[in-house]
């Protein structure tokens, strides 16, 4: 399809759709891609470093994708509990054929497939690599570092994904953006070097089932800062209109409850990504990267520029988790 066509019905589809500007948890998600190239060897860091903005700013684009494409959003979640009650996740199949066998391709759609969605890039990176093709070692590179991090938040493996079943409607933008805005600058992002997976799956999974494990202590927490705040918004002014959120010292509060909790599964996120691009660079043979040159192909309708006019103006498709 032509860049003129594709053009043409964007256009069609920022008049049809009602503007909605969302930007939130964009920061995390850059930062845990841009801290990840730091963990790199030697071998990966000099392409890796080279490419630092590419791979940053579209850490995010798979969050775009989900203003136009309607089945992107369930790749970004898995609702744990609609399967399973208690850990540990030994109801839910780890392979994807078992799963569907099980459950249904349309169920697992319904409640998400982030565990599972995340490992299908383990091949397309591998054969990246040995293709030497630097675009696509960039591009998916960033996309696996997106899903890896919402793997590690623990609202993305819970059917009460925004609190709506609690009356805690909101704290997902408040665990993932809100208290990462005010507090993230106090952080040692610091991690170590990446190491070799022998078993993605495994690893995924394992990774998952720690973010299930604080499902329950998000909520409570919350609760109890609640309780001892109970005027816990305040307008924030963006210019000439302003938008309600979490005072700072309920936010400090729930902080101190959570015990670094937002901060290790921040640094844990930023391992398995650094840990995820070089057992793929490994896998394919460790192919040198030095003379590697980022270029969008000819032709190439790049989602970083078109996903990003549709999301500008336009409204989440499937679940929104605001």
């Amino acid at each position: 399809m032509s860049r003129l066509i594709i053009s043409n019905i964007l256009f069609i589809i920022l008049i049809l759709i009602p503007s909605n500007i969302f930007s939130w948890g964009f920061k995390a998600h850059k930062d845990i891609n841009n801290a990840a190239v730091f963990t790199l060897p030697k071998a990966m860091f000099g392409f890796y470093k080279k490419n630092i903005d590419e791979i940053t700013e579209r850490a995010v684009n798979a969050d775009k994708r989900r203003y136009a494409i309607a089945e992107e959003g369930c790749r970004h979640y898995l609702d744990a509990d609609q399967y399973e009650k208690s850990l540990p996740l030994d109801t839910i199949p780890h392979n994807w054929n078992d799963a569907v066998k099980k459950y249904t391709k349309d169920t697992l759609m319904a409640y998400g497939i982030l565990p599972w969605y995340l490992q299908l890039f383990r091949g397309k990176l591998i054969k990246a690599f040995e293709k030497k093709d630097a675009f696509q070692i960039i591009k998916l590179s960033a996309d696996i570092g997106h899903y890896a991090a919402d793997l590690h938040v623990p609202l993305h493996a819970t059917k009460n994904y925004n609190g709506q079943l609690t009356n805690q409607i909101g704290i997902h933008s408040l665990f993932e953006s809100r208290m990462y805005e005010l507090f993230s600058l106090d952080y040692n992002l610091m991690t170590g070097k990446a190491k070799y997976i022998d078993n993605i799956n495994e690893t995924i999974w394992e990774r998952f089932s720690q973010s299930v494990a604080a499902v329950d202590s998000v909520f409570l927490l919350e609760k109890l800062a609640s309780a001892k705040f109970p005027n816990k918004y305040v307008l924030n002014s963006k210019g000439t209109s302003s938008e309600k959120v979490y005072n700072k010292e309920f936010c400090k509060y729930y902080n101190k409850l959570l015990n670094g909790m937002i901060e290790r599964r921040i640094k844990s996120a930023i391992d398995l990504v650094g840990s995820l691009w070089y057992s793929c660079w490994v896998d394919a043979g460790q192919p040198d990267l030095q003379n590697l040159k980022f270029e969008l192909p000819e032709n190439n309708d790049d989602d970083k520029n078109i996903f990003q006019k549709i999301f500008d103006r336009s409204k989440m498709l499937g679940r929104d988790d605001e």
